[in-house]
């Protein structure tokens, strides 16, 4: 047994040319026992991992095979398990990682290769897909089960939607937002470990509690409209039911679905548990501030258990930081990092857990780090287990610098200015160590362009900001029209683009010509105030919109610009033409739109840069239309819309992206930019409104979607609603606000850290 009593040794063993600071030695030197690092942005939270192995297993504390890792992307594990792989062979305990990217680490040596015990390094997901495969009949889960994509859900949501044979009367949102509807709440249900039964039991509680309080309550709209959403919910419930049950005639089970059987798994099996313990002596959680409920109630049960005899006081090590949980929106609930003793206490029951700081960032110079404390100090104030970061000895002065500007667009033009000075002024210039950061996709376009006009290669990081390009935006916008003729928005969005350029006083008069044509055709629609304000609280039935489609057709004798009535007869006539082909592939309609509009024709004629990486940006659009695989038999537009709406809003949607290698500057969301790092970072629109932003989440009471947070997980942690009045709605809203003022400091902090 080889011994290691320092930093200094352990250097030695592994053959590193630095030696672990005091700190991380603390941790990587810590006993077999329930403990959580708390490690602060570019604090080196990989190599401490790789370290803690390398100690235990050369001491010969645990073989390299009983030891498990879990993180989240298949790219971290990768990463994660090559740099475990690499200090373990610099020990002489191992070979050194291949070129096996996205491949978890699971010791298959070569046939003429002695073998050689390595540990198991995977993806939360990863890790439950492989106990359910082992042991899922015992929960009646059938092994042959296929893990659906994120675009098969949408696929299947559509079809559960639309062969939907019970009642619905208060529904009427428009079809794709109803298919993020159903995914929404059953992805919640399942990630909080929530059944059908329990969210029903509850609905008809409030709802009889609500109706009370409307019958003798002046505020009347507040209360109708949580009254109409818990209606809206119930018939939701319904077409979940339907969707699920799809899930299993066809075979099929989702994300969330493998947490959750896991999890139900380790429930109601304790000694699936009790052998993954003798398997993985030692378990590394990293970036557990991210973890779900379902998922921390899964780990919680395999490797912590109820009592002492069951588990209690495993070596179990979590390791992430508080102050980068930006994903609470996502499921993620920050609670089980700072909780985690209660999850995982010591044998004798004992919650007060090891816990230890990492806080030296070998990253970011010393002003950078000072800005990010100086954003973060009430985190630290409400979280004392969470430190303030230090700068490295070897750390520069760096520099900060906060520039206002009167206009947005002499942002935008300052921002290509100094991304070129930035880059003319590195040691060795790389366009791809810039890094540009929004706080969401809505001017992603105009920042491109910015710097493209301006002959700087620039990447669109994730195909969330390819939608809000035109020439993107233009095709999603007339797919939307040929599924649906009340799209107003989508025809705005041709009618007042590059291609047709339609004036404010000609919109106006299309605008007025439609609502005449709805008058027309219902006399419901000249409505009192109050009938308005009913309307409004029930939600709008799309087949009572007034429709600019409907007005485009047939414009009427209104004073319109000659060229404006010109413009509404061809594009009547393209969307027409266009409609004869909806029943196409969806990867034919797409080119076909782009044969028929000549966009791809108009940007492969320009000279200019920003024409040439929209064409590129163009081919990565319908790329990822050909890659919208279907469940089984053909694709639905609906599906493809209602996958594109969820992107383009949320970013919940799409492919969890990475930059590419190529040597441009990246411009990504700050969610985006998570666990990546740049020399130079340019946080563009920092504004009141925008950056923190003042939009709010739904909340229960007012979404059918939302899972009602006294049913979550992590109830302990949220704003609860605490009576059935308009005060009580109010306070929740308040309260509401201000917990998601937290978050957007962790986004700051987290943006403020890339550099």
């Amino acid at each position: 047994m080889t011994t290691i009593e320092s930093p200094a040794d352990l250097q030695r063993v592994m053959g590193t040319d630095f030696q672990v600071s005091p700190q991380q030695w603390t941790a990587i030197s810590a006993p077999l026992e329930p403990a959580v690092v708390i490690a602060g942005a570019g604090s080196g939270k990989t190599a401490l991992m790789a370290a803690r192995v390398v100690y235990l297993v050369v001491t010969e504390q645990v073989s390299a095979d009983q030891v498990l890792g879990l993180t989240f992307t298949t790219k971290a594990a990768s990463e994660l398990g090559r740099r475990i792989r690499d200090s373990l062979a610099a020990a002489g305990r191992g070979r050194a990682a291949g070129p096996l990217p996205g491949r978890p680490v699971t010791g298959r040596p070569d046939e003429d290769e002695e073998e050689v015990l390595e540990p198991t390094v995977a993806t939360y997901n990863a890790y439950a897909a492989a106990l359910l495969t082992e042991h899922g009949l015992r929960i009646g889960h059938e092994p042959d089960t296929r893990v659906m994509a994120d675009a098969s859900r949408y696929q299947l949501a559509v079809r559960a939607i639309s062969r939907h044979t019970g009642k619905v009367e208060h529904l009427s949102d428009h079809p794709e937002t109803v298919v993020n509807y159903v995914l929404a709440l059953e992805g919640a249900m399942s990630e909080h470990l929530v059944d059908d039964r329990t969210v029903r039991d509850f609905q008809r509680r409030e709802r009889a509690a609500f109706e009370a309080a409307l019958e003798v309550s002046r505020a009347k709209v507040d209360l109708a409209k949580a009254v109409n959403t818990l209606a809206r919910r119930e018939e939701l419930l319904d077409l979940v039911r339907t969707y699920r049950r799809f899930k299993s005639e066809l075979g099929l089970m989702d994300f969330s679905d493998q947490i959750a059987l896991a999890a139900r798994l380790a429930e109601e099996h304790p000694d699936v548990g009790r052998l993954e313990r003798e398997k993985f002596r030692v378990v590394l959680l990293d970036e557990y501030q991210d973890t779900s409920v379902a998922q921390a109630r899964m780990l919680r049960r395999l490797f912590s258990g109820e009592d002492a005899g069951s588990g209690r006081g495993h070596a179990v090590t979590a390791v992430g930081d508080p102050n980068q949980a930006i994903y609470g929106w996502r499921g993620a609930s920050v609670s089980n990092i700072l909780g985690f003793g209660r999850d995982f206490p010591h044998a004798d029951g004992e919650v007060d857990v090891p816990a230890y700081p990492l806080t030296v960032n070998r990253r970011s110079d010393r002003k950078i780090l000072e800005v990010a404390n100086r954003l973060a100090a009430p985190l630290y104030r409400q979280f004392p287990q969470v430190r303030e970061l230090e700068a490295a000895p070897s750390a520069g002065e760096g520099e900060v610098h906060a520039v206002v500007h009167e206009t947005y667009a002499a942002e935008l033009g300052w921002l290509a200015e100094e991304v070129r000075a930035a880059y003319a002024a590195m040691p060795e210039p790389s366009w791809r160590e810039i890094g540009v950061l929004t706080r969401d996709n809505a001017h992603a376009a105009d920042v491109f362009d910015s710097l493209s006009a301006a002959d700087i290669p620039v990447e669109i990081v994730g195909l969330q900001g390819l939608l809000r390009l035109p020439e993107v935006a233009e095709v999603v916008a007339t797919l939307t029209l040929l599924h649906d003729l009340t799209a107003n928005a989508a025809l705005l969005t041709l009618l007042t683009g590059p291609r047709w350029t339609i004036g404010p006083r000609d919109l106006a008069l299309l605008g007025r010509r439609a609502r005449t044509l709805a008058v027309d055709a219902d006399p419901r629609a000249e409505q009192s105030i109050d009938e308005q304000l009913a309307s409004a609280v029930e939600g709008a039935d799309p087949t009572e919109v007034s429709s600019l489609c409907d007005a485009l057709d047939d414009p009427g004798e209104a004073a319109y610009s000659t060229a404006a009535r010109e413009r509404f007869a061809l594009l009547s006539a393209e969307l027409r033409m266009l409609r004869t082909h909806a029943g196409e592939p969806l990867l034919d309609l797409v080119r076909k739109i782009i044969d028929t509009t000549g966009i791809d024709v108009e940007l492969a004629s320009s000279v200019s840069p920003a024409a040439r990486a929209r064409r590129d940006n163009l081919d990565l659009f319908v790329k990822a239309v050909a890659e919208f695989q279907a469940v089984d038999g053909s694709v639905s537009l609906a599906a493809l819309l209602a996958y594109l709406t969820a992107e383009d809003e949320m970013g919940t949607g799409l492919d969890i992206a990475t930059p590419t290698e190529a040597d441009s500057v990246k411009l990504l969301t700050v969610h985006r930019a998570k666990g990546l790092e740049w020399d130079a970072v340019f946080c563009v629109g920092v504004c009141e409104e925008k950056f923190p932003t003042t939009r709010t989440r739904t909340l229960w009471p007012n979404g059918p979607a939302v899972l009602p947070s006294p049913l979550r997980g992590d109830a302990a942690d949220l704003p609860q609603l605490r009576g059935h009045e308009k005060a009580d709605l109010d306070r929740l809203k308040q309260e509401s606000r201000a917990h998601e003022d937290q978050e957007e400091l962790r986004l700051g902090y987290v943006a403020f850290t890339r550099a």
